[in-house]
């Protein structure tokens, strides 16, 4: 393909993208759309009919050089050699987030992490709605940020989570409030060590000014040597924050918020703990007051797939915690139990080091690993506890339902992505939930 005349070219057709390719034609932009998946034929020809051409099945380096710029969806690698002899011709090479802030104007929060984003992106969300502060929650957790813009609604604050993915490409954003929730071990097969993947995260801090405010964790490695550049002002919490069962404390400026801990009942285990000192904080930091928060919090719904309750039966209780596709996310959800575990774990892994785990093992009775990563699995850790493979969901919760006795836990924690077996991690949650509500029938048939 080629042009005589300069365009924005958007490289994937996922929803991230499509929502870009619009936005950027409704800016009064030229647009081409690309995406090497040939079955995009839909999407495509809702583009083609917006006037936006498109290029499917296949990418041509000529749609790349002759771009005025590209704009790569999240989910796109940026060492596609497409877009790496691009950019070694002078291309420039963009993401959405500075896109969206260079027509944004109204207060972001922009929350980033290893594990817990969206939990504390919907937090913050519920607590600032709850103080009275409007709300458009988007980004990382579904809803492309341009979405936004072209709705023509204006809210007080815009919460996004934020990715890794989407960091890499930022030059000019910057949020009012970023908030850095932890740094784990993951991606390590998009990233060429974990040195750059923490400095991803960390760069979400790098263009504040002094109005602006930083929410960091204490426990993250480095911590003081890493907030003393920044420029915005620092409010931490720390993992202390995330011990107990008692009211949760933390100081504010020069006031102590306390937040009872009847406010989070639905939100087991420290990791929560964190999540919820991490967003009351944001919210404070853009206006909003202790009463709301605790409202925000009393009324809020814990978020399907991330340590879910299912069913108990036979006293059993079945949890789904599919989004937990790290070994970080899966330590903290074993440490919010005190019974015995039965553990299903596996999918398709990410240079996962599964040994990193073995510290969290110990109430872990039984591990059942399933999909692409199973036989790592039973090599890191076959030594020290009892591992099977799986071959299905159903197997595997089946085998689970057959070992466990009444007051045994059973864990859907995969430390994986899903994309061996399932469209995503939703999928593969749904999944573990069905075949649950299935040992029920047959038990009520039994």
């Amino acid at each position: 393909m080629t042009d005589t005349f300069t365009y924005d070219l958007v490289v994937g057709l996922g929803r991230s993208g499509l929502s870009m390719a619009r936005f950027l034609k409704s800016m009064g932009r030229r647009v081409v759309a690309t995406d090497i998946d040939g079955s995009k034929t839909h999407e495509a020809a809702a583009l083609e009919a917006l006037g936006i051409r498109t290029q499917i099945g296949s990418h041509d380096q000529s749609t790349f050089d002759g771009a005025e710029r590209i704009v790569p969806s999240p989910g796109i690698p940026l060492t596609l050699p497409y877009i790496q002899n691009a950019a070694a011709k002078g291309v420039k090479i963009t993401g959405e987030l500075d896109i969206f802030g260079q027509y944004n104007t109204t207060p972001v929060i922009a929350v980033t992490g290893s594990n817990g984003k969206t939990t504390t992106t919907n937090l913050i969300s519920a607590m600032a709605e709850a103080c009275g502060l409007s709300c458009f929650v988007g980004g990382n957790i579904g809803i492309p940020l341009v979405e936004y813009l072209m709705s023509g609604i204006r809210q007080d604050l815009v919460v996004a989570e934020v990715s890794s993915f989407q960091l890499d490409l930022a030059t000019t954003f910057s949020p009012n409030v970023g908030v850095l929730l932890n740094i784990s071990p993951d991606h390590l097969d998009r990233y060429p060590d974990f040195k750059a993947y923490r400095d991803s995260k960390w760069s979400l801090f790098a263009r504040q000014g002094g109005n602006d405010a930083a929410v960091v964790n204490t426990g993250i490695q480095n911590f003081d040597k890493r907030v003393s550049p920044l420029s915005g002002r620092i409010f931490s919490f720390s993992p202390e924050t995330g011990t107990g069962t008692a009211d949760l404390r933390f100081h504010f400026k020069d006031k102590e918020i306390c937040i009872p801990a009847a406010a989070f009942k639905a939100l087991p285990g420290g990791h929560n703990r964190e999540n919820i000192a991490a967003a009351a904080i944001s919210v404070l930091a853009a206006g909003g007051n202790e009463a709301g928060i605790c409202k925000g919090l009393e009324d809020f719904a814990p978020l399907p797939h991330r340590t879910q309750f299912i069913r108990e039966l036979n006293g059993v209780r079945f949890y789904n915690d599919s989004k937990a596709t790290n070994t970080d996310a899966v330590a903290r959800a074993l440490q919010a139990f005190e019974a015995p575990i039965i553990l299903i774990l596996g999918g398709r892994e990410k240079d996962t080091d599964f040994t990193e785990l073995i510290p969290s093992l110990g109430r872990v009775k039984e591990i059942l690993a399933l999909g692409e990563a199973s036989r790592h699995i039973v090599e890191a850790l076959g030594a020290l506890h009892r591992v099977t493979r799986c071959t299905t969901m159903a197997d595997a919760v089946a085998r689970a339902a057959g070992m466990a006795v009444a007051g045994d836990i059973v864990l859907l924690s995969p430390a994986c992505a899903s994309f061996d077996m399932y469209k995503d991690y939703k999928a593969r949650g749904r999944d573990f939930s069905l075949n649950v509500k299935q040992l029920e029938k047959e038990a009520a048939h039994g």
